[in-house]
């Protein structure tokens, strides 16, 4: 365990919320920039990467109990964290609280903090069918059925039978998936703080090495030519709305490669907002607005972020 010291006049209840882990990395005021994939994000008062799903719900009832702001996320891949930071407690649960077994003929039961890509790695080494089309993305399970990941026709929540969660208590329960409400890029967790994913039960189906690897061999293939892989971002910037696909409507504007600030609509797909190196959260939100309103102007359509924005305001620059 690697444990900071909480900076003198900070509030004592993160050292609270610290306290008592036994496999967690704890870190004070630590710059957010360093823990998402777009690389952008103020300093968080306290984030804790829970080795082990006991250290987490600890540290979350103890948040709880002492109604210290707290946020539970994945691996901060479709995260945008404001540039004043987050104030309270950030548990990152991937990669450190992961894992995963076989259970029966096609069932593998994962752990909240394990990626995407090892499970993809997983189901392929077991000749399991299922999540081809999850390959290349950087994500965690735990994020992927709170938002109800998805691509190429596959979501997430299609393949989940129950979800073991964590109460308010400290007491841990199972869902069936028909109580987690899937939806496209929704999910009960995404309007519900009082539950903590644990862990995923997913049913595969059996399926021939050879043929699933070709599958995930063209998706990956498919991703590298259309997207910023290179380029730090959040994923899709947008939800697809009914009719219309984002990148296409944004392009026909002519906003592919517009900027503000460091922020800028990807050349490669136009529905990627990427961070070309010096970017902040301010410029993202402006940007974001931008394409709304042009969006909206063009073809009367509301765009809605599927990036996930928490964290507050920097104040504004002094000119």
């Amino acid at each position: 365990m690697s444990l900071g010291q909480a900076p003198k006049g900070q509030d004592p209840r993160l050292a609270c919320a610290a306290s008592g882990l036994k496999n967690s990395r704890v870190l004070y005021s630590e710059p957010m920039s360093e823990h998402t994939s777009f690389k952008i994000g103020g300093p968080c008062d306290l984030l804790i990467m829970p080795g082990s799903a006991e250290d987490a719900v600890q540290a979350w009832v103890s948040c709880r109990e002492s109604a210290l702001p707290c946020h539970v996320i994945g691996n901060g891949t479709n995260l945008l964290v404001r540039d004043g930071g987050i104030r309270g407690c950030l548990i990152k649960m991937a990669p450190g609280s992961n894992g995963l077994t076989r259970n029966g003929d096609t069932t593998l039961q994962v752990r909240a903090g394990t990626l995407l890509p090892r499970l993809v790695q997983a189901a392929l080494h077991e000749n399991l069918s299922g999540l081809e089309w999850a390959i290349g993305i950087p994500g965690s399970v735990g994020g992927a059925v709170t938002m109800n990941a998805g691509a190429y026709g596959g979501d997430f929540g299609s393949l989940v039978t129950r979800v073991q969660v964590a109460t308010v208590d400290g007491g841990v329960q199972w869902m069936d998936s028909n109580e987690v409400g899937f939806g496209y890029r929704h999910s009960l967790f995404t309007e519900r703080d009082d539950l903590m994913i644990l862990t995923v039960d997913l049913r595969l189906s059996p399926g021939d090495r050879n043929i699933i690897y070709d599958v995930m061999l063209k998706r990956a293939r498919e991703r590298e030519e259309k997207q910023p892989l290179d380029m730090p971002s959040a994923g899709s910037a947008f939800r697809r709305p009914p009719g219309h696909y984002v990148g296409a409507m944004i392009d026909s504007l002519g906003l592919k490669g517009a900027q503000v600030g460091g922020a800028q609509v990807s050349t490669k797909h136009a529905g990627f907002i990427v961070n070309t190196g010096n970017a902040t959260a301010r410029d993202v939100e402006g940007l974001i607005s931008l394409i709304q309103a042009k969006v909206k102007e063009g073809f009367g359509v509301d765009l809605q972020p599927e990036i996930v924005i928490v964290g507050e305001d920097s104040p504004p620059q002094q000119s």
